[in-house]
């Protein structure tokens, strides 16, 4: 058996498709680390669910502390603001699992609902789905990975749809987010301005040029324009102690 796992923290705009998207599990496990909105309210019409709460401390380490909450050894780590297809529901309930094997799962991205083909958004796979016996996440802050040393990678063919970001207002919430938890990753780093601006540039030429957001109209641009401020900042931050 199978448990979705999902971290929560002010997600009421997508939690409610995300639970849809799964409802057919026996078991989800939410861990939320301090929502203010409807989030939970959402979350606990949903009978099959069971919500948790702790501070925030690391992505890494709250998905490992949710796993350990399921009954179930199989963890499908899930974001708040995913939803799983049909086709990959059905191919995870036929699935034959093996405990030496983690399963990556492509994904399809998309902002203001429109599916989004370059950027580095397109053909992206995550492993997701693993035996917590077995394995489990990194500790990393940010960006963290489930660990697959000495285990098989199995490419499962149906899509996870991931829907970062709505508006202008989440894109900017989430540079602020990640580039403090990059900065204090790289606690022991070194950079300055001019190492700052080096990296937005080329974050903006490799985004809008290289990965062909040129021909992606408004939303290539602002998502180029999001990869080059979220460099920005992140080494800026970085350069701040070093003031």
């Amino acid at each position: 058996m199978i448990t979705p796992v999902i971290l929560t923290k002010n997600s009421e705009k997508t939690i409610k498709n995300t639970l849809n998207s799964i409802k057919s599990f026996e078991e989800i496990i939410i861990l939320d680390t301090g929502s203010s909105d409807k989030t939970l309210q959402i979350a606990i019409n949903f009978k099959n669910t069971k919500i948790f709460k702790s501070e925030f401390k690391g992505f890494g380490l709250l998905r490992n502390e949710a796993a350990n909450k399921t009954k179930n050894d199989w963890i499908l780590a899930l974001d708040s603001d995913e939803i799983i297809t049909e086709n990959l529901l059905k191919e995870l309930q036929n699935i034959e699992l093996n405990e030496n094997i983690v399963y990556s799962i492509p994904f399809f991205n998309f902002y203001n609902k429109k599916l989004i083909k370059c950027c580095g958004w397109h053909n992206k796979r995550h492993i997701r789905l693993y035996n917590k016996k077995t394995t489990k996440f990194d500790n990393s802050l940010v960006h963290e990975g489930v660990i697959y040393k000495n285990l098989q990678i199995k490419k499962l063919k149906n899509p996870i749809h991931h829907f970062p970001f709505n508006s202008i207002s989440d894109f900017i919430k989430k540079i602020e987010k990640y580039s403090s938890l990059f900065a204090e990753e790289n606690i022991y780093k070194k950079s300055s301005i001019n190492k700052a601006i080096i990296h937005s540039l080329f974050s903006f030429f490799k985004s809008y040029f290289i990965k062909r957001g040129i021909f992606s109209g408004k939303e290539g641009l602002i998502i180029s324009i999001y990869n080059s401020n979220t460099a920005f900042y992140k080494y800026l931050k970085i350069a701040e102690r070093w003031f």
